[in-house]
């Protein structure tokens, strides 16, 4: 953990700065408060992620489209790996889709999530670390509702990349239900800050997935 903290440090350090200044305009505005500051910053890595995150839902719908051909060469080519691999390859370039392609933009956006996370991880909040219920930020929830609001909204998410992606087998349902519950699990011992941006991160990411999923979809009608 800490040399994964130290190999990040540099984009820690920035999200930090970039904490700090949405605090202050928390208290130029009149209310001073971590937690708003918080949901400000994740908001906005969001937005500044949306276009790596569209180039992975058009791939992902890309590779959507072509399944049942893929299915189908699956199929007719079982007994021959080689010759199988060959016709998926030139499905690929004749429908000019990349499987590699959904997998650039997650590796493109793991600095930036871990320098989240490390930024919040260890944050020391110079004023008051209070929010709603939560008498500190920098301390797990005594009360549990944000491990449980971390559980549920990495579940919906996941839920509804299933559903948009048409992809269901039976791995992939097993993950639906063991992530959420690991995610809640190890939410229960983490700092209340962390758990609040990963709660505002997943509902930012289904509002996002809901977006460009429907400007697709009407690209395709048009």
């Amino acid at each position: 953990m800490d040399f994964l903290a130290s190999a990040f440090e540099p984009v820690v350090n920035l999200f930090r700065l970039i904490m700090d200044g949405f605090y202050n305009i928390t208290v130029a505005a009149g209310f001073p408060n971590y937690g708003v500051a918080i949901i400000l910053m994740t908001i906005c890595v969001k937005l500044c992620l949306y276009p790596l995150n569209a180039k992975q839902i058009k791939s992902m719908k890309a590779m959507q489209e072509i399944q049942p051909k893929l299915k189908k060469i699956q199929k007719d080519y079982k007994n021959n790996p080689q010759l199988m691999q060959q016709k998926m390859g030139e499905l690929y370039q004749e429908s000019g889709v990349n499987p590699l392609a959904g997998c650039l933009p997650l590796l493109v956006q793991m600095p930036i999530l871990m320098g989240v996370y490390y930024s919040l991880y260890g944050l020391e909040y110079s004023g008051d670390p209070t929010f709603l219920w939560l008498s500190s930020l920098s301390d797990s929830d005594p009360t549990y509702i944000l491990p449980l609001l971390s559980a549920l909204t990495t579940y919906l998410a996941q839920r509804q990349s299933m559903a948009m992606n048409g992809q269901e087998n039976q791995q992939m349902k097993m993950m639906m239900y063991i992530m959420p519950i690991f995610i809640g699990y190890i939410s229960i011992n983490f700092p209340a800050g962390l758990v609040l941006y990963w709660v505002v991160m997943n509902i930012c990411q289904m509002a996002q997935q809901w977006y460009m999923f429907r400007k697709e979809d009407q690209k395709e009608a048009a």
